[in-house]
C-alpha cells in the first residue's frame, strides 16, 4: 500500500505529488517526536549486588581483587550474615529473602 503526499519542491517553488510506501513512513514517525527519548539499558545477566529471579535470591560480589567481604540478608524476621566470594552465591528462596547488602566488612 502507497500514501501519496504533496510536497512543496525546493527548486520551482510548486506543490508536487510525492509516493511514499507505507513502511518508510512508519520508519520517520519512529524517528519523530512520539518516539522514546531514551532507550532502556538491557538488563545485565547477572547485577552486582543483589538480586533475585522468580524462585532464587543471590548476591553478585563484583571485584577484581579476589576479596570476600560480609554481606547482610535480610530475611524478614531476623537479619543474618553471610561471607561470599567473588561471583555470584546463591542466598536463599527469593520469597524467603527481602534483600542484601555489602556491610563494608571482609572476611
Amino acid at each position: 500500500m502507497q500514501l501519496v503526499n504533496a510536497v512543496k519542491s525546493r527548486t520551482s517553488g510548486r506543490w508536487k505529488r510525492a509516493v511514499l510506501p507505507v513502511a518508510a513512513l512508519a520508519a520517520i514517525a519512529a524517528y519523530g517526536p512520539f518516539a522514546p527519548q531514551a532507550q532502556a539499558a538491557p538488563a545485565l545477566k547477572d547485577p552486582c549486588g543483589f538480586f533475585e529471579t522468580s524462585t532464587d535470591a543471590y548476591y553478585n560480589h563484583c571485584t577484581t581483587d579476589n576479596s570476600h567481604i560480609v554481606i547482610e540478608i535480610d530475611d524478614w524476621f531476623t537479619n543474618t550474615e553471610m561471607c561470599v566470594g567473588p561471583g555470584v552465591t546463591w542466598i536463599g528462596a527469593a520469597g524467603d529473602v527481602d534483600g542484601a547488602w555489602y556491610t563494608g566488612r571482609t572476611c
